[in-house]
């Protein structure tokens, strides 16, 4: 047997920016008031618009099934947070206010008011921080294994800081890069792969390494504006979404527990939410099983 057919990764494009990813649908561009660039894809009409944003180290085609499917009903945006895909790769704080701020300005570049903010995992605490700071503008939240509910000791909040560094994310091996994508499903769906070799088409990229700070950066954001103290001043309709077998909430190093025990005390403190499990689905869940989570939200919009 040839190397190559043991290691199917031996002949991958390397891109030479992270514009050269090939995304699903048409992508379009804005420049913010920050002097930032946003990139994004428009799909679809309706009476109702939802902003999807991705989770760390991740892209907006993770929301490829479910903007293909849901725009046939709803105008569906998906972004790229600044520092992530084609998005301008500045250096910045990480924060969750500051990605709030951005998604803020970027409705505002598209005269888009009453937005519903679909959010994944980091990018449902970025949903969060964005309806408590700019109330007037949210109207509801699609929360897809949000991050945020799950409380961290001051100790606990350290190792994150720890643990996360530039090098380590610039030079994480193939082999995790593969195992740390399996530990989203249940079970890997194939057509999952492009996640995969996408992730390590990019490591000779230009902005590789901007992006990777972007990573590091994000993960100090989430813990450094924690916002599960704050889920009952949110007053707006909220739909939650879990699946029942996620591998990363709770962190399994750190507060091993039950996913439903995590998706119930954020669905207590959130005095306008419905909460939805998914079973036999992981921590991605909107691609792992997108039937069930468009599903939830087609009946969450009604």
């Amino acid at each position: 047997m040839a190397f190559g057919q043991i290691n199917p990764y031996m002949k991958l494009p390397e891109y030479s920016s992270f514009d050269e990813i090939p995304y699903p649908f048409e992508v379009h561009k804005v420049k913010l008031n920050s002097d930032i660039e946003l990139a994004y894809v428009d799909e679809g009409k309706g009476d109702k618009t939802i902003i999807f944003i991705h989770g760390l180290g991740s892209y907006l085609p993770a929301w490829k099934k479910n903007i293909a499917e849901l725009s046939k009903d709803y105008r569906c945006i998906g972004i790229d947070l600044p520092g992530y895909g084609k998005s301008s790769k500045l250096p910045h704080s990480g924060k969750m206010t500051f990605y709030a701020e951005v998604v803020n300005q970027f409705a505002e570049a598209l005269n888009l008011e009453n937005i519903y903010i679909a959010g994944h995992s980091m990018g449902g605490q970025i949903a969060m921080v964005t309806s408590l700071t700019y109330p007037e503008l949210v109207k509801g939240l699609i929360l897809a294994a949000p991050a945020g509910f799950e409380y961290f000791t001051p100790g606990q909040k350290e190792w994150f800081r720890n643990v996360m560094t530039l090098d380590g994310v610039m030079k994480t091996p193939v082999d995790a890069i593969q195992t740390n994508l399996y530990y989203n499903f249940y079970k890997t769906p194939e057509d999952a792969e492009f996640m995969i070799t996408d992730r390590i088409a990019m490591r000779n990229a230009s902005d590789f390494e901007a992006y990777s700070y972007a990573v590091v950066q994000s993960v100090k954001g989430m813990v450094d504006e924690p916002v599960l103290d704050y889920l009952e001043n949110i007053k707006i309709p909220v739909l939650i979404i879990f699946g029942e077998n996620d591998n990363l909430i709770p962190n399994r190093f750190l507060n091993p527990g039950f996913t439903k025990n995590i998706a119930e005390t954020g669905h207590s403190k959130l005095p306008n939410s419905t909460l939805v499990m998914l079973p036999k689905t992981g921590h991605f869940l909107q691609f792992e099983n997108p039937e069930g989570f468009n599903k939830a939200v087609r009946e969450f919009l009604k």
